[in-house]
């Protein structure tokens, strides 16, 4: 009866997944502890994953997706009420969102057990911006311009390099200086890498409602 319960949720085995800090950059790799507690029973654990997800906004609403994932481990039988901690090594992709405005970023944890239900652990990440990154930001600020949203958003047609499924939005307005009254607002999305950052500009420009229409007040570039 107990495994029986067990493989319905209840009494089951569970997992939590312990971070030395919340606080990562894209790219770095990060040790954590994963500890597992046996439940009422003994169940298998065919495999311990991790996937690192955000949430996207989509032309339906928004959807949950993985930035990147792991498993950890070959299988193992955890007996009832034991307690076992294990080591693994996490990398946050360099794809990962930075986590600005309303951006979520957490690495969910999953027991992989066979006709059971998969017992689960999620860890919210406070995603730092790479130096690349603050470079770029740095500059765009020193010339005037404040962040005003931070968005991931679906990109199913492939508009950036790296055929990523969605691309994080920067959107900045000019709040003094000389592009106060000029520009509309400048949206930034980059692609870093171990060796560099590709960014992708788009310039709107202040004017008016033929140019809008025409969308003649609109550049882009990447650089």
């Amino acid at each position: 009866m107990k495994k029986v319960l067990a493989s319905l949720g209840i009494g089951n085995a569970t997992v939590d997944t312990v971070l030395p800090s919340d606080s990562v950059v894209p790219g770095e790799t990060v040790d954590a502890e994963v500890r597992v507690r046996g439940g009422n029973a003994d169940q298998e654990i065919d495999a311990i994953r991790f996937e690192i997800e955000t949430r996207v906004r989509t032309d339906e609403g928004y959807d949950d997706v993985d930035v990147g994932r792991l498993s950890l481990t070959d299988g193992f039988t955890v007996e009832a009420e034991e307690e076992r901690t294990l080591s693994a090594t996490v990398e946050i992709p360099y794809r990962t969102p930075v986590t600005l405005g309303d951006v979520q970023v957490w690495v969910e944890t999953e027991l992989d057990i066979a006709r059971a239900v998969d017992p689960e652990d999620r860890d919210f990440l406070d995603v730092r911006p790479t130096p690349r990154m603050r470079a770029l930001f740095d500059a765009v600020e020193e010339l005037g311009f404040e962040l005003h949203t931070a968005n991931c958003e679906a990109d199913p047609y492939g508009r950036y390099a790296g055929g990523h499924p969605f691309v994080q939005e920067f959107e900045f307005r000019p709040e003094r200086g000389d592009f106060v009254g000029r520009l509309d607002e400048v949206e930034l999305v980059v692609d870093p890498g171990p060796e560099s950052l590709t960014a992708y500009v788009e310039v709107d420009r202040r004017g008016g409602l033929l140019r809008e229409l025409a969308e003649a007040d609109e550049s882009r570039t990447e650089l």
